[in-house]
């Protein structure tokens, strides 16, 4: 095994409990990220229909990209060469770069998993590309990436034990690989460990011990929310998080509904990602403290109320349901950004909520007042 944890370099201050629920600051070479915090996706370098501007006014601090495609598309040599990723995409702030192992099971028919690496067809022209270990940490320094992850197999649940655990212990030998790749990182960046091991507890437990035996910079726990209940996902927090160091970051990758990140910020848990404020907002749904609203209902066409007067997202308390309801009905692109905004910004929101209520001890009436106002409304489907 390489090194202990310890050796490397912290970069997360721990600012404050309640409970399990915790609030810090993630320094980074382009800024800091004040957790728990929410990464709105930008997978390809541009968040859909949205402007980079009103992704940082909504409250974000960090973003992600995703090397798969960026690799496939500019090109990590072309970001490279015209200055990284913060200054291609103009975003200029801190970025996390997923090493593509989520592709490794959403495009299955097109790749090959064997020790040395992945061996993919582009889905652009077919091209026959490689990615190993030592090539995923390879592109995310070429894209400049403030946190950067190992490569891993995920596998989608629900799945044979036996090839849960075959694909933990390949994402094992990888991590150990990636680690020795970025130890010529320059000062300040950070390289993420993901936990796998499915829906099996024993397994995630020992994938996190053996990734803090390696040693990273923070941790992240992968391959939830592919399939399997809320109540899986949670067990399998709970069955991880304990094993991971107190003093370093804890990220859930790919997840998820406003009910999910408080569920899991309860349980310990300080970074999240997922595409649903933008996707559902693209489709047609708002997320507000009172629960989702889906304008496409008709029942929105003659109402005349905002989603929120009192939001302090210009968006949400401006337009009436019934315009946001008009647009989407119409096929306007601007119904799609503004929900989209509106989500992303509602997100935001809710983790700044999040980390007032952990820095002041009323995390428990945050949490119960929050899902009380939830309950007014409907429950969104989660993220696939």
């Amino acid at each position: 095994m390489s090194s202990p944890a310890t050796e490397l370099p912290n970069h997360f201050e721990l600012l404050g409990t309640d409970g399990a629920a915790r609030t810090g600051r993630l320094t980074t070479p382009h800024g800091v990220v004040r957790t728990p915090a929410f990464m709105p996706v930008g997978t390809a370098g541009a968040m859909k229909g949205i402007h980079w501007r009103d992704v940082r006014e909504a409250g974000a601090d960090i973003v992600l990209g995703n090397t798969y495609h960026l690799m496939l598309r500019p090109t990590a040599e072309r970001i490279a060469a015209l200055g990284g990723l913060q200054r291609f995409t103009g975003w200029g702030g801190p970025m996390l770069t997923d090493s593509g192992g989520f592709q490794v099971m959403s495009l299955s028919a097109l790749r090959k998993v064997t020790e040395q690496a992945v061996t993919f067809r582009s889905h652009i022209d077919g091209a026959k590309i490689e990615l190993s270990p030592e090539r995923a940490i390879e592109v995310q320094r070429l894209l400049n990436s403030d946190i950067a992850m190992q490569l891993d197999e995920c596998v989608r649940l629900p799945a044979e034990p036996a090839d849960i655990e075959r694909a933990m212990r390949l994402s094992l030998r990888w991590a150990e690989r990636c680690r020795r790749a970025f130890e010529s990182a320059p000062p300040g960046y950070m390289l993420f460990g993901i936990v796998q091991g499915g829906d099996v507890p024993a397994l995630r437990l020992a994938s996190a011990q053996a990734l803090v035996e390696i040693g990273f910079h923070g941790y992240a726990i992968g391959g939830l929310a592919v399939g399997e209940p809320q109540a899986v996902m949670l067990e399998m927090i709970e069955a991880t998080v304990p094993a991971l160091p107190a003093d370093r970051p804890r990220y859930l990758m790919g997840v998820g509904t406003p009910d999910d990140l408080l569920e899991s910020v309860r349980r310990g848990v300080d970074m999240f990602d997922c595409v649903l404020p933008t996707r559902n907002g693209r489709h047609g749904v708002a997320y507000t403290r009172f629960g989702p609203v889906n304008l496409r209902n008709a029942r929105h066409a003659d109402d005349p109320r905002p989603l929120d007067e009192e939001n302090s997202w210009a968006p949400a308390r401006t337009y009436s349901r019934a315009y946001l309801h008009h647009l989407i009905k119409a096929g306007e692109a601007l119904g799609a950004t503004l929900l989209s905004e509106i989500n992303i910004a509602y997100f935001q929101q809710l983790m700044a909520g999040l980390r007032e209520a952990i820095a002041q001890g009323h995390f428990t009436d945050f949490y119960e007042r929050t899902k009380a106002d939830w309950a007014r409304g409907d429950i969104a489907p989660r993220a696939g």
